[in-house]
């Protein structure tokens, strides 16, 4: 039973009975449930601000959980482009300069990959790590092209050895005759007394003395470029081995090559002989880079020792007479 409430009426000095309306009660009730919103409001701001709900804490535990991979992705990266620096500057400082190459410029290994619109795709997912996301992504696909360039550049140092295996092959490096001994060179390289015209003219070549039909040997790999009977040189044969070297064999007694053929170093391609403008049975040897005569001793390096080479050395400087 709802209990009755009276209250003591000063006029009529009697407890007269209280009278409850309608209106009373629309009030009570709203301001009870005023109150109720105000301490629901306050329950709810604190709850929402200094309380995890269990969903938010799983989500709070996953973003961890990815921020801590991301940060291990990340020091992978940093370590992958470590790795990648270490073999770029082996390359460029190692194994180019082995083969006589260019670096790879800068600006092609730091080469941007792509537009302003490249990451268009991520930026309309509306992600809430779009900035790291887009971050990372821009990093591993400087890290692919990186690798890429690096790998199209071992793709030209194998390229690269491969020629440096047939450049080696092809340069002159053996002496044109047999000269255990080392007695055969009689003239080197530079100003030297002409025997006919008796006076010093520039000798470019080698003048090694030998009796006639002593075997002359290519002295590298190459193509029989020019094959001549008359002249000064008198019976000769021009060698091209590429990589701008040509070799010269000159006053010989007869040639065994043909034009044309390929010849590969210390092949017999004639005999010593005194053809041409000639006093003694010898051959006349040259060495010509990119069209130019330049000096044999620089380019005889294989069959002999470093005495030896010492000795050569010596034998070519000394100012002595001219066979042609």
């Amino acid at each position: 039973m709802a209990r009755i409430k009276y209250y003591y009426d000063t006029d009529t000095c009697k407890y007269e009975r209280v009278r409850v309306t309608k209106w009373d009660v629309f009030l009570n009730a709203s301001g009870f449930l005023a109150v109720c919103l105000i301490f629901a409001f306050l329950i709810f701001f604190v709850a929402y601000n200094y309380f995890d709900s269990p969903k938010e804490r799983v989500l709070l535990k996953e973003n961890k959980e990815l921020k801590q991979k991301y940060k291990i992705l990340d020091d992978r990266m940093k370590e992958v482009d470590q790795i990648l620096l270490a073999l770029q500057e082996r390359d460029d400082n190692v194994y180019r300069t082995i083969f006589e190459a260019e670096p790879i410029p800068t600006s092609i290994r730091s080469a941007g990959v792509g537009g302003v619109n490249r990451y268009k795709d991520l930026l309309a997912e509306d992600l809430e790590q779009e900035e790291l996301i887009i971050k990372a992504t821009e990093r591993l696909d400087k890290l692919k092209q990186k690798m890429y360039i690096q790998t199209r550049s071992y793709d030209r140092l194998i390229e690269l050895a491969k020629n440096k295996e047939k450049l080696w092959a092809s340069i002159p490096a053996i002496q044109p005759v047999s000269n255990k001994e080392l007695k055969r060179l009689s003239s080197g390289f530079g100003m030297r007394m002409h025997p006919i015209l008796k006076r010093k003219i520039r000798h470019h070549g080698f003048d090694y003395s030998a009796p006639r039909g002593t075997p002359i040997y290519a002295t590298g790999d190459g193509v029989v470029k020019k094959l001549r009977r008359n002249g000064a040189y008198g019976i000769q044969v021009m060698i091209d081995h590429g990589y701008g070297y040509m070799t010269r064999y000159a006053h010989m007694q007869k040639y065994i090559v043909k034009r044309g053929q390929k010849v590969k170093r210390g092949q017999c391609i004639g005999y010593v002989g005194n053809t041409g403008r000639s006093t003694a049975p010898h051959l006349h040897y040259e060495v010509l880079k990119n069209n130019k005569p330049v000096n044999p001793i620089n380019y005889i390096f294989q069959g002999i020792t470093p005495e030896e080479y010492d000795e050569l050395l010596k034998l070519a400087s000394i100012e002595n007479q001219s066979l042609s």
